[in-house]
């Protein structure tokens, strides 16, 4: 029992580690590509985010879209949002995804 305790214990904390990497991997990339429009805050109120009126991401329009939505628009782009599937990978894409949830106020 208490082999079984210790196991699950380990796999938490490591879960939790590369779950963390992620997360300041992630931060890192919106930090660099993101920002600029989205704001650090993701509410679009930079200059350039207002001048090509980002929502957002706590707006209800982007709280209604599903994950693999915000995937398709980070990959492709959208209006005037540049596609990244060219210069960041799948799992960068995602992890941003995941990263963009933890900045939405619901």
């Amino acid at each position: 029992m208490k082999a079984l305790f210790r196991m699950t214990l380990m796999l938490a904390c490591t879960s939790a580690a590369v779950y963390a990497t992620a997360q300041g991997a992630a931060a890192s990339v919106y930090k660099t590509k993101c920002a600029l429009c989205h704001g650090a805050t993701g509410a679009g109120d930079t200059p350039a985010g207002k001048a090509f009126k980002v929502p957002s991401f706590s707006s209800d329009q982007v709280m209604k879209d599903s994950d693999a939505t915000l995937l398709e628009v980070a990959k492709n782009g959208k209006g005037k949002m540049p596609a990244w599937h060219d210069k960041l990978s799948e799992d960068q894409l995602k992890d941003l995804v995941g990263f963009i949830h933890s900045l939405q106020k619901k």
